[in-house]
């Protein structure tokens, strides 16, 4: 079954403790011995911007980028309505199940992600992107966001604005956004990509809408453009696999909609 499919075997609807608690404590545990350690900080470059290349050379697999991601996420979606309250911490801790040897450095990673809630932008791109074979699990960890901005009471619209950039960045739609919210488990087709969500519109966009966001994801990841810049090649042959989604889904909107 390998790594993964070991630690993310006990998954079960909305029960996302357990095996996802372990493999954050691993992830960290696996920063601390690639270096990282009492040193550890979030991983962008000095100019503030995201950086994917160090978050795989740091944390060794798209395993650990998810068990990071997802803690990053819980503490700034806190943040993002003001000081984090003890209720949101709880929910984490209730949510994720996190092992009482793994808390210390959690709790570390946590208080650091909650500095400010800039920049979950690029872990949920991320996210989504290295997942974006398994949407159902994405699904269950929008719930557990879900769950935890109603931890202090009703969500306001900054958590609002919070979450839905989140789903766009998941690739999650319509129907997996209500689920999500409602917190039920993934429905049959959750891995059938949207369209519209990969191009990042909703369906009721107009067809001027959905071209002018199609043109500017294939500015933004086209791999001779991020060649140009020196990104990493392993990380050019995946914006090839991500343009290849992205002109898909534009392929199967003319086609739906007869342009």
């Amino acid at each position: 079954m390998g790594y993964w499919g070991k630690l993310i075997g006990g998954f079960a609807g909305f029960a996302v403790g357990g095996p996802f608690g372990a493999m954050i404590g691993a992830a960290l545990g696996h920063a601390a011995d690639s270096g990282a350690g009492e040193g550890f900080r979030l991983p962008f470059d000095q100019g503030g911007v995201f950086n994917p290349a160090r978050v795989t050379a740091m944390l060794g697999g798209r395993e650990q980028l998810f068990a990071m991601a997802v803690v990053v996420l819980s503490a700034k979606l806190a943040k993002v309505d003001g000081p984090v309250k003890r209720e949101e911490i709880e929910a984490f801790k209730r949510l994720f199940r996190i092992p009482p040897a793994a808390m210390r450095d959690i709790g570390r990673l946590f208080d650091q992600a909650r500095d400010s809630a800039g920049g979950y932008e690029a872990y949920a791109d991320q996210l989504g992107d290295s997942f974006a074979d398994n949407r159902g699990m994405l699904e269950e960890v929008l719930a557990a966001l879900f769950a935890i901005a109603r931890a202090d009471g009703p969500i306001n619209a900054a958590e609002q604005g919070f979450l839905a950039r989140v789903a766009r960045g998941f690739g999650i739609a319509d129907r997996g956004w209500e689920r999500a919210r409602e917190g039920l488990p993934p429905g049959r087709g959750a891995d059938e990509a949207d369209p519209y969500a990969i191009i990042g519109v909703p369906s009721t966009a107009s067809n001027e809408a959905v071209h002018a966001a199609w043109k500017k994801l294939m500015r933004e990841n086209h791999p001779d453009t991020l060649a140009a810049r020196g990104v990493p090649a392993d990380f050019v042959a995946k914006a090839s696999e991500k343009v290849a989604r992205i002109n898909a889904a534009w392929d199967r909107i003319k086609r739906d909609r007869r342009l």
